[in-house]
């Protein structure tokens, strides 16, 4: 595994998030598109938790110690529960950015990581690699998602005019 490619595009995408969030004010910020469906401020506090709790966590823990049990996550819950949607645009990518600068430092300290060992979880195993590798898929998820948010936010702001002309938006 060529983990300074994964080091390198994790840290891109920090750019990449930054620039989707440019200019998003508060109100859209914290739009919905659906009731179901999560606002920019909801996938940015995502991301923050992901990184501080899930991706980082496991993929040392799974590098240290395999068969060590991973701390619980609960995504879908925290976004109600530690309220996402009320906080603040700028300070909740602050702590995002401040969370994948750790990961970063981190990913570049590790001597010679041992990619395939494999934590058993009851949905199957995962090795370190796949971790480290879903970690960057996942910041592709989220991009797509935060872009999606904005083509949405665009057509709404745009009535009574429309967006046709750019073409539709299909999912792969």
């Amino acid at each position: 595994m060529n983990v300074d490619y994964f080091i390198a595009r994790l840290s891109n995408n920090l750019q990449v998030f930054a620039g989707l969030l440019r200019n998003v004010d508060a109100g859209q910020a914290a739009w919905k598109p659906s009731a179901d469906e999560w606002s920019i401020l909801e996938v940015i506090n995502h991301l923050y938790d992901e990184e501080r709790d899930d991706f980082r966590t496991r993929l040392a823990l799974t590098l240290s110690d395999p068969d060590r049990d991973w701390p619980p996550i609960d995504p879908p819950t925290w976004v109600i529960e530690r309220r996402y949607n009320e906080r603040h645009l700028d300070s909740s990518f602050n702590d995002f950015a401040a969370e994948r600068d750790k990961s970063l430092s981190w990913l570049k300290s590790l001597k010679e990581p041992r990619w395939e060992l494999t934590h058993l979880t009851p949905n199957g195993s995962r090795t370190a690699g796949d971790l480290l590798a879903s970690w960057l898929a996942h910041d592709f998820l989220h991009i797509r998602q935060l872009t999606r948010l904005n083509w949405q936010h665009a057509a709404l702001v745009a009535a009574p005019f429309q967006t046709a002309y750019a073409g539709p938006w299909k999912e792969s």
